[in-house]
């Protein structure tokens, strides 16, 4: 089969190739899935560019993707040959990626795809939808709460920031761009915060009467954290993160946060618990059958270009989810 992959942590015009390598085969519990469409993911090439180290081998990048399932195991249905399926956890802990024409993983990280749903979004759902919907679950109650939802633009924010309202949420958005703002509007997204040009938490204040937002959706925990000693979470609210872009210690201010009650949520999407995982693809499934989830593709390359992908998402100029077609 047709596969990219890499050998060394390095810059993607560097380390990664494009080539001929075996298809692999279902193993017991599995089932092999030919793809159609490959995801990338901000951590797919933080992956290779360095945060997990190649120890020997190579790694066929990505988690995300969508395809049909053409063979099955033992010990699984083979009713599910002809599946349409949308892909999570391809590359974690594990060699072989979405970045190919063909993978071998288990049964339950297939996930079926309602015919509603194209295998361009399906490549999408892995990290973002996922993510989404946990920040979500963790958040709570939010009917007739104020959630504000970090880089709501991007992958995972702007799936967050549909869920937030689907469960009756006031939802305000940052961004950083023009283009980005004009994308949320046309959602229905109409308070939106220019993080690169306004003080945010004078804006939260602002929109919010002075009471301060009850929940914020996280990608920047460096970011976000700063906002608390300003005022701009409400009492009991809380903070749920997925990320930070500063790598190092970030400091929490235990004087603004014990006197508000104020509640901080951490997780990994990649090592959810069994029941939080289900609880998560159960919901992203409940919104895909319902046909009420957008999704939005940036941009689209070929196999051969996977670089040129990588280099996009690096890049972080792409609006919506970069993708490669298989």
């Amino acid at each position: 089969m047709k596969a990219a992959w890499y050998s060394k942590n390095g810059d993607a015009a560097s380390v990664l190739q494009v080539g001929e390598i075996p298809t692999p085969q279902a193993g017991p519990g599995e089932v092999r899935v030919k793809l159609l469409v490959s995801g990338v993911n901000p951590s797919d090439v933080k992956s290779r560019a360095g945060s997990r180290p190649v120890v020997s081998g190579f790694v066929i990048p990505h988690s995300d993707g969508a395809g049909i399932i053409d063979q099955v195991g033992s010990g699984v249905d083979p009713k599910r040959i002809g599946e349409r399926v949308w892909l999570w956890n391809g590359q974690w802990q594990r060699t072989m990626g979405t970045a190919a024409q063909y993978i071998a993983l288990p049964s339950q990280q297939a996930v079926h795809m309602p015919t509603n749903t194209t295998f361009e979004a399906g490549a999408c759902l892995g990290i973002p939808a996922l993510t989404a919907a946990r920040a979500v679950e963790l958040a709570g109650d939010l009917k007739g709460k104020t959630v504000l939802v970090t880089a709501a633009a991007s992958a995972v924010g702007f799936y967050a920031a549909q869920m937030a309202r689907l469960r009756g949420a006031r939802v305000i958005g940052t961004i950083g761009s023009d283009e980005k703002a004009a994308f949320l509007k046309a959602a229905g997204f109409q308070e939106i915060i220019f993080y690169k040009k306004e003080p945010v938490a004078e804006r939260i204040s602002a929109l919010t009467q002075g009471a301060g937002v009850d929940v914020i959706i996280d990608m920047d925990f460096s970011s976000s954290a700063a906002l608390v000693p300003q005022g701009a979470v409400a009492h009991h609210g809380a903070i749920v993160c997925y990320g930070s872009n500063f790598r190092g210690d970030v400091p929490i201010a235990f004087g603004a946060w014990l006197p508000r009650s104020l509640s901080l949520h951490f997780f990994l999407v990649y090592d959810l618990l069994e029941p939080d995982r289900r609880q998560a693809l159960d919901s992203v499934q409940s919104l895909l059958e319902l046909g009420v989830l957008q999704h939005q593709i940036g941009q689209t390359f070929q196999l051969d270009d996977i670089a040129a992908a990588h280099q996009a998402v690096e890049a972080g100029k792409v609006l919506g989810n970069v993708v490669v077609s298989l």
